[in-house]
């Protein structure tokens, strides 16, 4: 009996950690987002892996951003919008085309990715994309799978919180699942429905990164987030289930954003 007591305990606590989005995770709301903030405050400790732009010498360039989120956020499809963070930073590194959130919703853009995209729409559904990621509570779902569920528990229970953090930080580097890529897809396209962008003109920045692949660099979010099967195409249909709604035009904004980058980016 006492060796089936642990068994059932852990199997009440995962229980009952069911999120909104109807996936189980053994991470409650609450600790998604104590650990987002304990990964942001080792991220800022990392200035030379994460040269973080600070928000009081870039205002305007994160203001511009920050309505992009603010945009997303409003959408009435999201499950956590009250109860994680969405604080947005931006990372001066030119050469890599990425961007992620962590958990509890700390949302990181590299400006090579801003760079690269070809207009605001394009990066609001890719914002949308991470956003999804956070919200969906991917990555302490990928943390449990990684680690396994005994590791983290422990974790969870004792008093290694910088263990945890740090094995945090080490996710940011490994693959989401294909299947998670396809859902957050799906709900930045739910997401960007709900706004003024086109909700699927993501779906070119896929289609560029694939062709273009062998000839740009580090190609760290196809890296970290592979391509489902069909993606474009299931980008698309997932428009047409949401209405097939088009953006407006963005582009004098866009040309604005990408002119309130730093001359000085790292090459």
């Amino acid at each position: 009996m006492k060796k089936i007591l642990p068994l059932v305990f852990a199997l009440v606590t995962f229980a009952s950690c069911q999120s909104r989005d109807g996936d189980f995770t053994i991470f409650s709301p609450e600790e998604d987002l104590t650990l987002g903030k304990q990964m942001a405050a080792a991220i800022d400790a990392d200035p030379e892996n994460y040269p973080i732009l600070e928000p009081a010498k870039h205002p305007e360039l994160y203001k511009h951003l920050e309505g992009i989120r603010d945009k997303i956020l409003a959408s009435d499809d999201l499950f956590h919008r009250d109860d994680f963070s969405w604080q947005l930073r931006v990372i001066e590194n030119d050469t890599i085309y990425n961007a992620f959130c962590t958990p509890g919703g700390y949302i990181y853009v590299y400006t090579g990715l801003i760079r690269y995209v070809e207009s605001e729409d394009e990066l609001a559904g890719i914002i949308g994309h991470e956003i999804a990621h956070g919200d969906l509570r991917h990555g302490t779902d990928q943390m449990t799978k990684t680690y396994g569920l005994k590791v983290v528990m422990g974790l969870l229970t004792g008093t290694d919180g910088e263990l945890l953090t740090t094995l945090g930080i080490n996710l940011l580097g490994l693959k989401f699942s294909r299947a998670d890529e396809e859902e957050a897809d799906e709900y930045a396209v739910k997401y960007l429905s709900d706004t003024d962008y086109n909700p699927k003109a993501f779906a070119g920045f896929f289609e560029r990164m694939e062709k273009e692949g062998g000839s740009m660099g580090p190609l760290q979010f196809l890296s970290t987030h592979p391509n489902p099967e069909n993606r474009v195409k299931k980008i698309n249909d997932f428009w047409v289930l949401e209405g097939s709604k088009e953006g407006a035009d963005h582009q004098k904004s866009f040309k604005q954003l990408v002119s309130l980058l730093p001359d000085n980016t790292t090459f």
